[in-house]
């Protein structure tokens, strides 16, 4: 990365973030798994990555999601949210981590167009700072709505309609691995002389058995094969299955069904972290002011679904998602002076070298019919 500053609310946050490290690797012991260390810099009360007051979305932040590159991509998401509202004769929409209120007013002024608003849009958001922007984004734009958004600070009970994540899954902590000749190990983060290091230790039984899975499938591991998976994507599925009575679950993120993730070639892992729209692979770097993300294993979802009682309701590209659910439709009929500028972001929400292929999107679901729009054709 290029030489970083840092305004003075940085350099705070900074001392805060390495202060409640050492602590927390202190009292360890002097380690910490990495999966845990990955919890704090994203989440740690005040001062995580997502839950800190720092611009995170569109050009000031480190990254744009799809939402803040077209206005169309919330539209479209609307399709198959309504088919699910009209088949439950009513119900909810709740969104995961609302980021900007981009999608949320998209969806929103769409169904409103379909005729099809839900009873109450629900977002869950961790981030005081981020709720007060989801709040100006829908005052601004959709205001005569916003009395059908309510922020919960956990799942309801007895749930009935759509969930919605949008880059959810991609910023659950991880567990690192790495093979060797005999076993596996995992990595943990220590902190000596006030500088984070990495240190790798033999794996524990969980990991070592959720490394035999992987391997059960597609194939023995190379020595020196490293890689992560998510051992908090079951348990988050188990509270969704649990609150949800009926209804769908929209999921899209970048990520490969599992033959995918764990190619030969793939050697590395996924893991990525954002900061200022540059992507590097340190995430011990700057704890608490950059992203850290590792891709999905969608086959891993569909399987701690089924699990729990959802239903695999389908599974495509972005790109033919959104083209399956009208996007060219949509465009078409757009307003000539919005026409060039939504057929740019289109291009890049559908590019086969950029998200189009690299995003997936999954449907799971309970007492659902099928043939839900988006996955038709697939």
């Amino acid at each position: 990365m290029n030489a970083i500053s840092l305004t003075s609310e940085q350099q705070a946050q900074q001392r805060a973030m390495m202060a409640l490290l050492e602590d927390e690797i202190a009292s360890a012991g002097g380690a910490i798994p990495f999966r845990r260390y990955m919890e704090l810099a994203l989440y740690a009360p005040g001062l995580g990555y997502y839950v800190a007051g720092a611009a995170k979305f569109g050009a000031p932040g480190d990254f744009v999601t799809a939402p803040e590159i077209s206005p169309l991509f919330g539209r479209l998401l609307a399709a198959p949210c309504a088919q699910v509202l009209e088949q439950l004769g009513g119900g909810e929409l709740l969104e995961f981590g609302a980021g900007s209120g981009a999608m949320a007013v998209q969806v929103l002024a769409q169904l409103e167009t379909l005729g099809r608003l839900p009873d109450r849009y629900a977002i869950v958001e961790p981030s005081p700072e981020l709720r007060q922007r989801q709040r100006q984004a829908l005052v601004r734009q959709t205001p005569h709505l916003l009395g059908l958004v309510e922020w919960l600070e956990r799942l309801p009970e007895d749930f009935h309609g759509v969930m919605l994540a949008n880059e959810v899954l991609d910023a659950m902590p991880v567990t690192l691995f790495r093979k060797t000749k005999s076993s596996v190990e995992s990595l943990w983060v220590t902190l000596e002389n006030g500088r984070l290091g990495e240190r790798w230790r033999p794996a524990s039984a969980h990991t070592r058995q959720a490394v035999e899975a992987i391997e059960a499938e597609v194939g023995v591991l190379a020595t020196g094969y490293c890689s992560e998976f998510n051992p908090s994507l079951a348990p988050w599925l188990r509270a969704v299955a649990h609150a949800m009575s009926q209804g769908a679950l929209l999921l899209i993120d970048y990520g490969h069904p599992r033959h995918h993730y764990y190619h030969p070639q793939r050697h590395m892992g996924t893991l990525r972290c954002h900061f200022r729209h540059q992507a590097h692979d340190d995430p011990l770097l700057l704890p608490g002011l950059q992203d850290i993300t590792a891709h999905v294993d969608f086959t891993a979802v569909a399987e701690a679904g089924e699990q729990v009682g959802l239903s695999l309701l389908g599974y495509a590209t972005q790109a033919r998602f959104l083209i399956d659910c009208g996007l060219e439709r949509l465009l078409a009929d757009s307003h000539p002076d919005e026409y060039l500028t939504l057929a740019q972001g289109v291009k890049q929400l559908v590019s086969p070298n950029g998200m189009g292929e690299q995003f997936k999107v999954m449907a799971l679901g309970k007492g659902i019919e099928g043939g839900l729009k988006g996955f038709s054709n697939h």
